[in-house]
Order: structure tokens, then C-alpha cells, then sequence
């Protein structure tokens, strides 16, 4: 049986506040978790949102991660020590009913975790000198050593490159997932998205694959031009650059509405104005941004009553366990692109760099790389 050990975490002490290296105590893998030795996370925007405004705290964000398994709980037999793994913030339990109807990634038992304690027993495994450290979705993977339930790791070949794979977590996933899954992109379709992080240039890699014939990335940072032709964008529109509605240039450009809509942002004030890009009868649009603020969605019954169609998606439709493995095996085959999101490789050290660089837009992904 292990037992408590001692590391180094990043932790946020307060809203907005720089991440603290501290010396923290891990406890031992539960029944039905691991405890891993991370070896590489990447910052995710959500991580940078829900540092600046949720109100749990002192917390260890961090999600997007790979690493390899110091030791396990009573009952994983899927995993053993020295495994490498990537890590999951929504897990799959496979036996509840979201999980066996085979129409949801929404698992019923290892969710969307909101609350800073572990699935299992609501406790935290982390604690700074007696007193508790809340997790972040169900990883918090900027510390040397975490503690996950089994049901959210994925096991992974030795030979996968893990400062690599890290981006699988989130944000690659969600995009081509929604692309894919939720849209289900057609051969000849036209593409819209809005907002241009790692998320929507997964949308338009997913798009590209599938054969879109227009691909029209919507973002004010004239920086992303260069790097959104690499994953398929066709045409760059800067709201800033244009001298009438976004949504009237979107119908220009598409002859009357595009087929799909991705929204990537988390604005939801943006709605209105995907929903307004898509095309009556068919025109679907996809909410993928989590919002900072006013989550309430807000839109003319007139846009739906004309045929259009809005649906959200949570990290893609991936089944994490089922589904990830394939995501993989089409990385080693050099069949999706991830190597070219990271733009910054940062050590633990500088981590509030990456947060930096994701506040000034001037990153997609920073992989932070935790001591050997």
C-alpha cells in the first residue's frame, strides 16, 4: 500500500492571484484511483478562466497532462505501475446510463467535476502543511504527482511522445470531436468558426479532413492568420476590419449562410451572431467556448423556426476510454496534426509565463514540463 508523499505544486491561492510552487502532500491512491508522476501539461484557456473567476481556492488547476503511474488502488486492474497514461477532466465509468446508451460522453458517475474533491468520496488527496488543496476537473495536473480515478486516464503506448500527446486532454480532442462527432462534417460543406485557439484550430483541421470546401475563421487577432491556413482555414475575417455586421460579411462569403458554425470563444453575446451565420433549413451551429461570465443564452425563436439547429458539446462527444485510443493511433500515423498547437514549451518553474501568454493571446498551447 503507498503512502502520503511530498511534492512540488502550483498552486492558486486566490482569484487572478500568480501560482505558488509549494510543497505539497499527495495521498495514496483510493479505491479505483492511481496516483501518477506527471511528466508534461499544457495549459488549457478554461484552466486560465476558472483561475480568474471561480471562487474555490487554494487549488491545483491544470488538466491537459500525461504521465506514468506511481501506483494504484484497490480494484484497478486496467493499470499497473510504470503505465504511461493521459489524463481526462470527464471520465467514463462504462456501465452507467449515459455511458451504455452509446449516444453520450456524458458519464453519470466520473462527469464533469465542479467541486474541488474526488468523485469518490468528496476529499481532496492534496493538503499544504494539514490543510486541504482542492482539485481542478478531476486531474489538477500541475503538481509533480496527482491523484485521478482510473475511469479518467487512458492508457498509452511506451512510445508515444508524452509532451506531445499531453494536448489530446482538451483542447485538440474537443475540436476535432465536435468537427466530427457533434457536426459531422460533410465533403463540400462551407465552415465558419469563430474564435481561433487551439479548440477552433481543431475544428478546422477536423473540417479540412473532412473535406470542406470553405473554411472561414473568424478571430481579431491578425496573428493567426499565418498559423489558421496551416490547419485548413480558407478564408480570415477580423470583425475589427469590417465595415458592417460579421454575420452579413459570413453570408456574403457563403451565399446565404454557412452549413456549420463552431463558436469557440465562450462569449455567449456570440450566439446570435453564429446562429445568424448559418443557412435557413439546415444551418447548424456548435457552442464550445466555456463563458467567463453571463452563461444565460439568449436568441430570437425566429432563428430556430427557420430551420437552424444550435447544440453544445462537452470535449468533443469522446467517449475518453472507448475513443481516445483511435485519436492516438491516428497521431502515430501522422494522420492528425498536434505537434504544431505547441507554440511555448515552458518549465514548472515559469508556469505563470504560460498563464501570462494565454491572457495576451500570444500562445495556443504552452507545454509545461514538470522535473524528471
Amino acid at each position: 500500500m503507498s503512502s502520503v508523499l511530498t511534492c512540488r505544486a502550483a498552486v492558486a491561492w486566490g482569484a487572478g492571484e500568480p501560482l505558488v510552487i509549494e510543497e505539497v502532500q499527495v495521498s495514496p491512491p483510493q479505491a479505483m484511483e492511481i496516483r501518477i508522476k506527471v511528466v508534461c501539461t499544457s495549459l488549457c484557456r478554461s484552466d486560465v478562466t476558472a483561475w480568474e473567476f471561480q471562487a474555490i481556492f487554494p487549488r491545483i488547476f491544470g488538466h491537459e497532462a500525461a504521465g506514468v503511474v506511481e501506483s494504484v488502488g484497490p480494484g484497478v486492474t486496467e493499470l499497473k505501475e510504470g503505465d504511461h497514461v493521459l489524463t481526462v477532466f470527464t471520465g467514463e465509468c462504462k456501465t452507467c446510463r449515459q455511458c451504455t446508451s452509446g449516444k453520450s460522453n456524458m458519464c453519470q458517475v466520473l462527469g464533469l467535476e465542479r467541486s474541488g474533491v474526488m468523485h469518490s468520496d468528496q476529499k481532496t488527496r492534496f493538503s499544504v502543511k494539514g490543510k486541504p488543496v482542492y482539485h481542478y476537473c478531476a486531474v489538477s495536473s500541475f503538481s509533480e504527482y496527482t491523484v485521478v480515478h482510473s475511469g479518467c486516464a487512458v492508457k498509452l503506448s511506451l512510445s508515444v511522445p508524452l509532451e506531445k500527446i499531453c494536448l489530446l486532454s482538451c483542447g485538440v480532442a474537443t475540436g476535432l470531436g465536435a468537427a466530427w462527432n457533434v457536426a459531422d462534417i460533410s465533403e463540400g460543406s462551407t465552415v465558419v468558426i469563430y474564435g481561433l485557439g487551439t479548440v477552433g484550430l481543431s475544428v478546422a483541421q477536423g473540417a479540412k479532413i473532412r473535406g470542406a470546401s470553405q473554411i472561414i475563421g473568424v478571430d481579431i487577432n491578425p496573428e493567426k492568420v499565418d498559423i489558421a491556413k496551416t490547419f485548413g482555414v480558407t478564408h480570415f475575417v477580423n470583425p475589427s476590419e469590417c465595415n458592417e455586421s460579421i454575420h452579413q460579411v459570413i453570408n456574403r462569403i457563403t451565399d446565404g449562410g454557412a452549413d456549420y458554425v463552431f463558436e469557440c470563444i465562450g462569449d455567449t453575446r456570440m450566439l446570435t451572431t453564429a446562429l445568424q451565420s448559418c443557412c435557413q433549413g439546415w444551418g447548424l451551429t456548435v457552442t464550445l467556448g466555456v463563458p467567463k461570465v453571463n452563461p444565460e443564452l439568449t436568441a430570437h425563436y425566429g432563428l430556430f423556426l427557420s430551420g437552424r439547429t444550435l447544440k453544445g458539446s462537452l470535449f468533443g462527444g469522446w467517449r475518453p476510454k472507448s475513443d481516445l485510443p483511435s485519436l492516438v493511433d491516428m497521431y502515430t500515423k501522422k494522420e492528425i496534426q498536434i505537434d504544431e498547437y505547441i507554440t511555448h514549451n515552458i518549465s514548472f518553474e515559469d508556469i505563470n509565463q504560460a498563464f501570462s501568454l494565454m491572457k495576451e493571446g500570444k500562445c495556443l498551447r504552452c507545454v509545461i514540463h514538470l522535473p524528471a
